[in-house]
């Protein structure tokens, strides 16, 4: 079903919840475009398995795949590492690529009459600003996605994907200037009216602007490879210690700029600095290797570590900030050829009922 009525959702008593509330199920994309991993696709889906692993012990792991003779491979991907798919459910759904945060279904929540009601917000999806056509196929998915779940689909009319945008689920947004201002999604748009049409659909007040993303970062800087909320007043970011690096002065700034910022009521924002891994680099490439892109799950925190030293230092901050979860350090140094980690291929399914 497709909300025609001129009401918001905001206005209905929808927001956006945090992603440590809790799911029904997380939804993939699985892989299948080879030019997104050129050269190193064959290590990727081995990775995909221990993330699923991982998730399925306490949430419904929702997978798109092409047809059913690509679920088919899937099923014998997981089956030959030993992974259950008694958890799983599979959508013939076709995607253009496997990042399923950007071009997923953003959900929402409200409570009625004493129960937790779901819906879907659509929004236009461009491949981070026409990069990587086609993606005719991922812009369906948001309504396949509804569809599938018979919720209520609201559409956003503007470009935005998930993974440029961070809640702490009590009105409170994260984006950064360099993604939701860039010329290649909304060049018709002010920051004011961006604002409000987040304000409108997704049901926060108060939106926060970080700067610039780090190096090698193809989305134009999403802001979950900075910064992300681990509790509604704290935030961990990521900090560069090495001042000949090329992302300490971006990252050095945007923690400038968290020191400023308020939320409600004029409280400061709790920040934990998270540490950079060592660069990771392929073909000469600086890749967007970042403990950041963390996936939240209900029992589980699934984390990119890159095989150096910062891992453990990253790992340990992580389980101080989710004392009631497992955080579970998957190698993501092939993964992350593709340009993104386990939260770039994820999108959470919020809970419903009473």
């Amino acid at each position: 079903m497709s909300a025609t009525s001129n009401s918001t959702p905001a206005r209905m008593g929808y927001r956006l919840p945090a992603e440590w509330e809790p799911h029904q199920a997380v939804w993939f994309s699985w892989p299948h475009n080879r030019e997104s991993w050129p050269g190193k696709f064959e290590t990727v889906e081995p990775v995909m398995t221990q993330a699923v692993a991982a998730i399925q012990q306490s949430e419904t792991v929702r997978i798109n795949v092409l047809d059913a003779a690509h679920e088919a491979h899937v099923r014998g991907v997981l089956a030959a590492h030993r992974v259950s798919t008694n958890n799983l459910l599979f959508h013939h759904f076709p995607t253009n690529d496997a990042w399923c945060r950007d071009h997923g279904a953003i959900f929402v929540v409200r409570e009625q009459a004493g129960r937790r009601e779901l819906a879907a917000t659509h929004w236009d999806y461009n491949a981070w600003g026409d990069k990587y056509p086609p993606f005719d196929r991922d812009q369906e998915i948001p309504r396949r996605m509804a569809e599938a779940l018979a919720v209520p689909r609201f559409e956003g009319g503007m470009v935005l994907e998930g993974g440029s945008i961070e809640t702490n689920g009590a009105g409170t947004l994260l984006t950064t200037e360099q993604c939701l201002l860039n010329s290649n999604r909304n060049p018709g748009m002010s920051r004011a009216e961006i604002e409000q049409r987040l304000r409108d659909f997704l049901g926060v007040q108060t939106i926060l602007w970080l700067g610039e993303g780090i190096v090698g970062d193809d989305t134009d800087g999403h802001i979950d490879d900075l910064t992300r909320f681990v509790a509604e007043d704290t935030v961990v970011t990521v900090v560069e210690d090495d001042p000949t690096d090329a992302n300490y002065a971006v990252l050095q700034d945007n923690l400038r700029r968290l020191k400023t910022m308020r939320l409600p009521g004029g409280r400061s924002l709790n920040i934990i600095n998270l540490p950079m891994p060592e660069p990771v680099i392929y073909d000469g490439q600086r890749l967007p290797a970042s403990y950041a892109n963390f996936y939240t799950g209900n029992t589980v925190v699934l984390t990119p570590v890159f095989n150096c030293a910062q891992d453990a230092r990253a790992l340990s901050i992580l389980e101080q900030c989710f004392p009631g979860r497992r955080v579970v350090g998957i190698d993501c140094t092939d993964l992350v050829w593709g340009l993104g980690a386990f939260h770039c291929l994820t999108q959470q399914v919020p809970a419903t009922g009473r």
